[in-house]
């Protein structure tokens, strides 16, 4: 039966109605519980969890003399108010079948564990608690799971017949006969025995006729008639065989035999399927052997006992009594203690408040007697205290939770007929310890099961709340742990697959981890150091209970035993025992924070529940034979070399395994598996379960920038991928959307390896190591799978261009499958980054191309017309950037669209530079073109990056990159317009209108206001734009003719240019060489003016304005000589550690010769470099400065100043006016400075010259010469 199929209603708990004084609940009433008991002291509280018996009914009251010998008409037919009772000739079973509390236990999962202390049939509960007044026999099989103890009658007799005949369990046979009992044997039933029982039978059936005059059939069973048909009812072991059962109880307590069964462990249910957990059984074919017979099951609260029982005893109803109890009785025999304890025990159990008592004499009924629940404790000759049962039931729970500690262990709770000592043995252990080959315990594969049904069903809450996840780690390690894999390969596989569904590899790290796997969570459920406590703890308890025993007992009897209790007495004394066993106390799950440590455990787990399966599939001979200590190799192919065609025939395989499969298509197994056994879905989930621990471990190496481990990790994944499509007819759209992550990772680390190539040999040794682990997974793989789909995609290949090309068809077959239509409408956050990625490898593969081409303009030695191979990587570079900026423009990513829109104008800016006109002697010709069609180009897609960002406030350094690269642009195209004008296409004015032209769009993207690190770069190419503006100008006034309006135009306009480049210049600190040219120009430009003068005022005016400009160069000097000091500096320091070098070589003299000459030869290398007071400039270094431009410029400088003194002195001296005392002070400096310039030696150093200068130009400067002065001194 199951807990959902029935009539009753589960959960629910039994009707009562109110009464005065101690109560009991009743079926038929809708109040809540209450005490049921003989005293107040006594808590009990039923509640029915599932009933198959209709609702009670009234019983028939019999009429005197009626005679219970004569069977009514309905005898033994099957009735719904008897439920099982009525084809058992017995109202309740004397004897539970052996697995009776594992059905219970299947039907509800969700109690056993944590909320139930016991399950188990009612009468071995009754059996228990009548220990200490009982001299029967007690054997029960004891089993835990969690804090709820499974009790089963073990019928030890029974079990020996079986050996006999099977040769299984002669090691306990042995034992048993060695240390527990050599004279009890079973006793056969009497013939008074089988009457009571018939006459039970045919009273119940009396009682349920609705006229209450059932008429008598004809006695045509004789008593041995009687007999068989008892006999057929009997409790059957794990064989069909018959055996006489045997019952040492009063024959005044009424027994019930159960109905034959023969036990088979069939299908039973797993985890529901949503929960993507492997069925283990097919549903809807329940053992007969663990089936739940039982009329109803109620959660029974005794105390603060809870526990789970199962009950067949008849409950009718009574008038104003909503539920009562039969009761057939001889009234020449008073009822004793047993009886009325099981009769209290009975009605406590099922909430039934009142006892109806059939009194017969020979079988003629004298007369019926009501007696209340709470009143049975006090009848007489059956007196017992309630308190007592209370303190047994607690003794005897502490006592078995005390020592059955052991998960999945079968413990035997025995006491011999007619003796006072309990004993308790743990059957795993002795059979383990037995030497005999075939140790069979029946229990195992119940126990087992049941084992894998509690943490299957803890699975389900698992996925909210993690602290279950040591529970089920500790139930399914012991599960695998009682089980042989050869005889049940389907649960261990499974369970090690729920095992490796523990370890979450998606979740994101928590900051406050949890254990370590070393530190918990042991597969005893508790950690050695609480064991070891525990042990203690039950070593002292033992001894106190042997102190306080006055019996002598042998100590060879107990050596096998767990336990021993003394004598039963001892259970009637309050808290005489309590538990001492911690449930699980360390079982927190074992956590760790390392994504790696993780995987590997998933691994361990899949590997085994792999090894499990293949143990069960026959077809072996169709696979070649493989070592698994034989590496498995992770074929490294280059294939730099291999061609195109190779690599599009692995791309179409690629994209044909990626794609989702159809529906109705079935894939033949290598192996011989038949689709749709458990083996086959087993595989499926193991090999999906692999193929996500292999990626969460190639991402992890990934992100540690360990490419070569992160691409042997992806490999395996897709191995594992591929071996999954082998067997799977249809593929989820999670598991493509999971397939498409694969994809677009490797394709990840294809890149990542493309752009370290220079770190290969590493990437290549971590490529190539490989775990046992992982050659065993690979193993099982190739029984179902080449797993050759994606070689292409994951080999280590030398050639950039190639690792690129394979990433970019990774980031395609992802992109492909994710735009299927199996994933139409799934991850469209996913689509959105597979196209960022393709956008960016098309972007890198542009780029590659691109700078291949430049590097092919650089190795030229010759300049010649562009070159075939050229073309082909402007055209690759091209089309790439092409379709990246279509990726990026369908996300609606505007800042990447930018960058390649700007990489794409670069790519322009090359072509342009390839096509530059040479002359015959290798000379830059004019500007062709073809350079400007190219330039423009360039300008063109900068322009377009502009309009794709909008504002600057959108991306700051995406704006700034391109605005600087259009700023360049813009510049090189004017310069070298400028530099290499085409005048044979041209002419002189329209190339100045167009330098004019690019030069002010140039100017327009220098962003002089904004402070960033390009401002400086901003500042000198403005002003170079203002010099080269300044120069143009300049040459156009001293060329023109003729027209005085342009001339005048042209001359403003050189003076507004000098003058805003030298502002620039000034403002940069670092182009002493610039200021100083653009200085020189302007001067001459002055000279130029002047020389077109006729008047003396004039001319005085120009040179005076000449010798200004002139004395602006002192800047430039300070510059130049402050840097020039700067390299005094270091040249100092280092002769002067050259000179400690030698002071050190002349100690070292005396003491090691050797040494010398080795530092000898270091001093030759090392001997100071020519000092700037040289005047050979050529030869020493610059540290930053161009001494010969520095040099050159000077020479400039030296006959322009002379030249505008000399002539200032000549017109200043025949004035014919009378000069002012001013302007002879005036003439007066400009002499002194003139005398000091010729005499100036001409082969002086560098910065001596340069000083002399700066002290002349200051003397020009009398007002602000003080100052500077002191500033030098």
């Amino acid at each position: 039966m199951s807990a959902s199929a029935g009539d009753g209603e589960p959960g629910l708990p039994f009707d009562m109605e109110e009464v005065s004084g101690p109560t009991c609940t009743g079926e038929n009433s809708r109040h809540d519980p209450a005490v049921c008991a003989g005293t107040s002291e006594i808590k009990s509280r039923a509640v029915v969890k599932y009933s198959a018996a209709p609702p009670p009914t009234s019983y028939a009251l019999l009429q005197e003399k009626t005679d219970l010998k004569l069977p009514p008409a309905n005898w033994l037919r099957e009735n719904p108010q008897l439920g099982t009772a009525g084809t058992t000739i017995l109202g309740s079973s004397s004897k539970s079948k052996p697995f009776s509390s594992f059905g219970m236990a299947y039907d509800f999962i969700d109690c056993i564990g944590d909320d139930v202390d016991v399950v188990s049939d009612s009468e071995n509960i009754k059996k228990l608690l009548k220990i200490p007044y009982s001299k029967s026999h007690v054997s029960m099989a004891v089993h835990r799971v969690g804090r709820t103890l499974l009790l089963d009658d073990l019928d030890i007799q029974e079990l020996f017949m079986r050996s006999s005949q099977t040769g299984d369990w002669t090691w306990l046979k042995e034992f048993y006969q060695r240390l527990i009992d050599q004279k009890w044997q079973r006793k056969k039933k009497s013939k008074e025995h089988w009457y009571q029982k018939a006459i039970l039978s045919k009273f119940l059936y009396y009682s349920i006729n609705g006229d209450g005059a059932a008429e008598p059939v004809s006695d045509n069973l004789d008593e041995g008639e009687e007999e068989n048909g008892a006999e057929e009812f009997n409790t059957s072991w794990p064989t069909a065989f018959t055996s006489a059962s045997s019952d040492a109880e009063e024959a005044d307590a009424p027994k019930q035999e159960s109905i034959d069964s023969q036990f088979a462990l069939g299908q039973v249910t797993s985890v529901p399927k949503e929960q993507n957990l492997p069925m283990l059984f097919n549903e809807g074919e329940n053992s007969q052997g663990l089936r739940n017979d039982f009329v109803r099951n109620i959660m029974w609260t005794f105390e603060d006992i809870h526990m789970l029982v199962g009950s067949n005893m008849p409950i009718f109803g009574g008038g104003r009594y909503p539920a009562v109890s039969l009761r057939l009785r001889d009234n020449n025999k008073p009822i004793n203690i047993l009886t009325g304890m099981d009769y209290w025990l009975d009605n406590l159990m099922c909430n039934v408040p009142e006892l109806v008592m059939c009194f017969h004499v020979n079988g003629i009924v004298q007369k019926y007697e009501m007696i209340k629940t709470e009143d049975i404790p006090h009848l007489e000759n059956s007196t017992f205290s309630t308190r007592v049962v209370k303190d047994i039931a607690q003794n005897v729970l502490s006592f078995l939770k005390s020592n059955c500690t052991k998960e999945g262990h079968t413990y035997w709770l025995f006491k011999a007929s007619g003796s006072d000592i309990v004993k308790l043995y743990d059957l795993t252990t002795l059979c383990e310890e037995a030497e005999e080959e075939k140790c069979q315990n029946p229990f195992t594969l119940p126990v087992a099961v049941l084992l894998y049904k509690v943490a299957s069903n803890l699975m389900l809450k698992a996925r909210q709340n993690r602290k279950h996840y040591g529970t089920i780690r500790t139930l399914l390690l012991n599960c695998v742990k009682l089980l042989d894999e050869e005889r049940h390969p389907q649960i261990i596989a499974s369970a090690h697959y729920m095992l490796s569904e523990l370890f979450q590899l998606d979740e994101p790290p928590q900051e406050d981890g949890g254990e370590s796997l070393r530190a918990g969570g042991s597969e005893d459920s508790y950690s050695d150091e609480d064991r070891e406590e525990e042990e203690e703890e039950e070593e002292e308890e033992e001894e106190l209970t042997e102190d306080s025993d006055e019996n002598s007992y042998s100590s060879q009897d107990d050596s096998k035993a767990v336990a021993v209790i003394r004598s039963v007495g001892e259970l009637s004394v309050p808290e005489k025992y309590k538990s001492t066993h911690q449930i699980r106390p360390s079982c927190a799950f074992p956590v760790s924070q390392d994504k790696e440590e993780k995987c590997r455990h998933v691994l361990s787990y899949v590997l085994k529940g792999l090894k499990a399966v293949d143990g069960t599939i026959k077809k072996e001979s169709d696979l070649p034979a493989a070592d698994p200590n034989t590496p498995i190799p992770l074929k490294y192919e280059d294939r730099s070399a291999s061609g195109a065609c190779a690599a599009e025939t692995g791309i179409s395989l690629l994209l044909e395994r990626a794609g989702p499969l159809q529906m109705d298509k079935k894939y033949p197994t290598r192996s011989g598996m038949i689709p749709g056994s458990w083996q086959h879905r087993m595989k499926l989930q193991l090999f999906l379960k692999a193929s996500k621990a292999y990626y969460v471990l190639s991402d992890a190496a990934t992100n540690l920038l360990k490419y070569g481990r992160a691409l042997r990790y992806i490999k395996l994944s897709l191995q594992s991928y591929d071996a999954y499509c082998s067997v799977s007819g249809t593929l989820h759209p999670q598991v493509l959307l999971f397939h498409s992550q694969c994809l677009s990772l490797c394709g990840d680390i294809q890149l990542m390896l493309a752009q370290n190539a220079n770190n290969r040999a590493a990437y290549l040794e971590e490529y190539s190591y490989q775990t046992k682990e992982d050659q065993e997974i690979l193993h099982s793989l190739h029984r179902e799978s080449s797993c050759q789909a994606f070689n292409m995609a994951t080999d280590l290949a030398t050639d950039p261009e190639y690792t690129l090309f394979v990433s970019n068809k990774c980031y395609e077959a992802a992109y492909e499958l994710l735009d299927s239509e199996a994933l139409k409408d799934h991850g469209p956050d996913q689509l959105t980054q597979v196209l960022k990625r393709l956008g960016n490898i098309r972007n890198e593969m542009g780029v590659y191309y691109m700078n291949q081409s430049a590097a092919m303009q650089t190795e030229k030695e010759v300049k010649k017309s562009v070159s075939v191979a050229e073309q082909e990587m402007w055209k690759k570079s091209f089309a790439f950037f092409e379709k990246g900026m279509k990726d990026f423009e369908a996300i609606g990513d505007r800042t990447n669209t930018a960058l390649l829109l700007c990489n794409t104008g670069r790519l322009m800016r090359i072509c342009a530079q390839a096509h530059c006109a040479m002359s015959a002697d290798q000379s830059r010709g004019e500007f062709s073109p073809e350079e400007a069609l190219y330039y423009n180009k360039a300008i063109d897609y900068y322009l377009r990056a502009m309009r794709s960002l909008e504002s600057r406030e959108s991306h700051t350094a995406v704006w700034d990159s391109v605005n600087w690269e259009l700023s360049t642009t813009y510049f090189t195209l004017a310069t070298l317009l400028q530099d290499y004008a085409p005048l044979s296409r041209k002419a002189q004015e329209q190339i100045e209108r167009e330098v004019t032209e690019a030069m002010m769009k140039s100017l327009k993207y220098c962003d002089l206001q904004t402070e960033s690190a390009r401002q400086p770069l901003y500042q000198y190419r403005a002003a170079t734009i203002h010099h080269r503006l300044a120069s143009m100008y300049h040459s156009c006034f001293r060329n023109q003719v003729g027209d005085e309006h342009l001339r005048k135009q042209h001359r403003s306009l050189a003076e507004l240019h000098y003058s805003k480049a030298v502002c620039l210049f000034l403002s940069l600190k670092d182009a002493p060489c610039e200021l100083l040219r653009t200085l020189l120009e302007r001067v001459a430009f002055a000279e130029f003016t002047m020389a077109g003068q006729s008047s003396s005022a004039a001319k005085l005016k120009s040179l005076t304005g000449a010798i200004e400009i002139m004395t602006e160069t002192r800047h430039a000097f300070q510059m130049i000589h402050n840097e020039l000091l700067e390299e005094v500096s270091l040249r100092v320091k280092d002769e002067k550690a050259f000179l400690h070098l030698l002071v050190f070589v002349k100690l070292c003299l005396t003491y090691n010769p050797v040494f010398l000459s080795l530092l000898v030869l270091q001093l030759r290398e090392t001997e100071p470099a020519e000092s700037v007071e040289s005047p050979d400039v050529a030869s020493g270094p610059t540290s930053g400065l161009n001494l010969q431009e520095v040099m050159k410029l000077i020479g400039v400088f030296e006959p322009s100043f002379s030249f505008l003194l000399l002539q200032l002195i000549k017109l200043m001296t025949t004035m014919k006016r009378k000069p002012s005392n001013k302007d002879e002070e005036v003439l007066k400096t400009y002499k002194n400075v003139y005398s000091k310039l010729l005499r100036a030696e001409k082969n002086a150093p560098l910065l001596s010259r340069v000083k002399l200068h700066m002290e002349l130009l200051q003397q020009l400067t009398p007002e602000t010469g003080s100052d500077d002065t002191g500033t030098r001194s």
